[in-house]
């Protein structure tokens, strides 16, 4: 049974470091915002299920990764705020386009 559970250790710690390796590269495109558009977007991580629940020491890596995924979401939507306020900021600055208005007012007629 030791081999088992080594193994069953080894599949989880594989799973979590893609997890993590993911909420890592979410964090370093939130730090650089110039490569966000190079940066194709990664594959939705899905949990294991053929290697069985997690084992209880690795618990607090998970957790951890858990929290840091949290963070990563809140800054997203954080910014995704700051965004659309820029935008319905910029949406009212008066082109000139839509409406046609004298530019300069002739005061000689």
């Amino acid at each position: 049974m030791p081999g088992m559970t080594q193994d069953w250790r080894d599949a989880w710690t594989l799973a979590l470091d893609a997890l993590e390796m993911d909420v890592a590269a979410t964090e370093a495109m939130l730090a650089d915002q110039h490569r966000l558009a190079e940066v194709p977007p990664s594959d939705p991580w899905r949990p294991p299920t053929e290697i069985g629940a997690l084992p209880l020491e690795l618990r607090p890596r998970a957790d951890e990764i858990l929290t840091r995924q949290l963070r990563a979401a809140e800054e997203i939507a954080r910014r995704l705020v700051a965004s659309r306020q820029q935008l319905a900021m910029n949406a009212r600055i008066e082109t000139g386009e839509a409406v046609k208005r004298p530019v300069y007012l002739d005061c000689a007629m």
